[in-house]
């Protein structure tokens, strides 16, 4: 699952993008509010996380420009401003949750999680599936015929990826914008090396292979 993070306290931006990265998240980050805005608005994610105070345009001006667009992605704001009447500005202004600073990592991780859960209105996928492959998005967990597969934070990044665009030929430079966040080749073999570790879990001791190389092209899961 991807999300954006917009803080302009580049510490705590970062701080929070690789906590939500090592629990196996997709995350990327904007320091200002027009510039999250754009993100929000251009990219696909799952929920944003929003600091209320933030330069050339404030979080709540940010989260109601989104809700306007009839954007429906999850927002959870993120301020030192704790009062109720705060908060209570913050939830109409159209955030899903709020949540004072300072705070435990493992609190926000909780809370970025339930509104996952709940997900944006019409929207429902929990599981996805690409042939004999399931994937619970909640629970993160994969299972094939039933078996349940055991994978890494980055693998099942990397699995997910590749089962929303089943059927399709992925190439190097998509896996790593969107499971590495590269944003160009670093001559490196880390694809190979994650995509040889993945066919082995997904694929021994199974009849047909479904994680397929495309030569010159990139990799290909079955979607039947």
């Amino acid at each position: 699952m991807k999300l954006l993070v917009i803080e302009d306290d580049r510490a705590a931006a970062a701080y929070i993008a690789k906590g939500l990265g090592e629990s196996g998240y997709v995350v990327d980050q904007s320091w200002e509010g027009r510039d999250g805005l754009f993100m929000a608005t251009s990219g696909s994610y799952d929920a944003l996380i929003v600091d209320r105070m933030l330069p050339g345009m404030d979080g709540l001006a940010v989260i109601t420009a989104l809700r306007a667009a009839q954007n429906t992605t999850p927002v959870l704001i993120l301020s030192a401003l704790g009062a109720v009447d705060d908060r209570v500005k913050g939830l109409r202004a159209g955030g899903d949750d709020y949540l004072v600073k300072p705070f435990a990592f493992a609190e926000l991780l909780a809370r970025i999680e339930a509104l996952l859960r709940r997900g944006p209105a019409g929207q429902s996928t929990v599981k996805l599936t690409a042939g004999e492959i399931e994937m619970d998005l909640l629970a993160r967990s994969v299972k094939r015929q039933g078996r349940a597969i055991d994978l890494l934070p980055r693998e099942y990044r990397l699995l997910e990826f590749l089962m929303r665009h089943a059927g399709q030929v992925v190439t190097r430079t998509m896996l790593l914008e969107n499971v590495w966040d590269y944003h160009f080749d670093p001559q490196t073999n880390v694809i190979d090396v994650h995509v040889s570790r993945l066919r082995q879990k997904i694929d021994k001791g199974f009849d047909k292979p479904l994680l397929a190389t495309v030569r010159g092209a990139g990799y290909r899961l079955s979607a039947e």
